[in-house]
């Protein structure tokens, strides 16, 4: 389509009659995602906040298309590649964001703890220099004042304000470790996100990133789940794989837009996360 007549189909978008425009927006969908910088340029043009307003919701559209179609990517040929998974979570809210940019902030923060890194030294005091790296150094912590909010799913937020939830600090802290060569996995708990280092040598602890790295055993589960009164189960215990962490955001991400109001946000992520659902409902619970 030649952009004259672009310029001609979008302008019938200030049409009075609401099946002209109708006809025009779905014309519009049907040209892709590759009309999306067309759409974008048009609404700097444009002066009629109607007009605007309607191509903000075709550029959303198409976006979220786009989105969708990545995240099923992802999951069924990338899913090794965490950050991609967070990145394009993040790209929901931030549909500009540079995946480069994201790997550049995390091999920062990574040259950070290999100068102070001890490959020889004992796993709990690789651990515990990795926490004086982050938490000490850094200044990374638990959003407690706002922990709610969609941002703390959202892993460029979290790497620019350094705050965080559990899952967002966890998967920052275990991407470190991981480029550290530690054997740092992530363990779904309910109701709290956590670490586990696990190694050939059978070492095996745990890892509390929202409280600053804090060390613990199984013992501690047990104890944790038995307050809960559930029935313990082995893999609250053992490392969860990059799907199960990019699902669990996913669900945080749904219940903070739940939590202030954003109920079609709410329906779109949750359509996120039925991409990567793999048939399975609980994970859109």
């Amino acid at each position: 389509m030649k952009d004259s007549e672009f310029k001609a189909l979008v302008s019938l978008l200030d049409d009075e009659d609401s099946q002209i425009i109708n006809h025009v927006e779905d014309k519009i969908k049907s040209l892709g995602q590759e009309i999306i910088p067309y759409l974008e340029t048009e609404w700097e043009s444009n002066l009629n906040p109607s007009v605007q307003r309607r191509i903000e919701d075709l550029i959303h559209v198409l976006q979220f298309e786009l989105l969708q179609e990545r995240l099923t990517e992802w999951y069924e040929t990338d899913s090794e590649d965490l950050l991609k998974g967070l990145w394009l979570i993040a790209t929901y809210q931030y549909p500009d964001l540079e995946f480069v940019k994201l790997k550049q902030d995390l091999e920062q923060i990574y040259y950070e703890a290999w100068l102070e890194f001890k490959p020889d030294a004992h796993p709990i005091d690789q651990v515990k220099l990795l926490n004086s790296v982050l938490f000490n150094k850094l200044k990374f912590g638990a959003n407690t004042k706002n922990f709610h909010s969609p941002g703390n799913s959202m892993i460029n937020v979290v790497l620019d304000s350094k705050k965080g939830n559990p899952i967002s600090l966890c998967a920052i802290y275990m991407l470190v470790a991981q480029r550290l060569k530690m054997p740092v996995y992530g363990v779904n708990l309910p109701n709290l996100f956590i670490l586990t280092y696990k190694d050939e040598q059978h070492h095996q602890f745990y890892i509390n990133v929202f409280n600053r790295g804090l060390i613990f055993s199984r013992d501690d589960i047990d104890n944790y789940i038995a307050e809960l009164r559930m029935n313990p189960q082995e893999n609250f215990f053992q490392p969860c794989d990059n799907v199960d962490i990019v699902r669990r955001s996913l669900r945080n991400l749904m219940n903070s837009f739940e939590k202030i109001g954003e109920h079609s946000k709410t329906e779109e992520v949750k359509l996120l996360l039925q991409a990567i659902a793999g048939g399975d409902v609980s994970d859109l619970i």
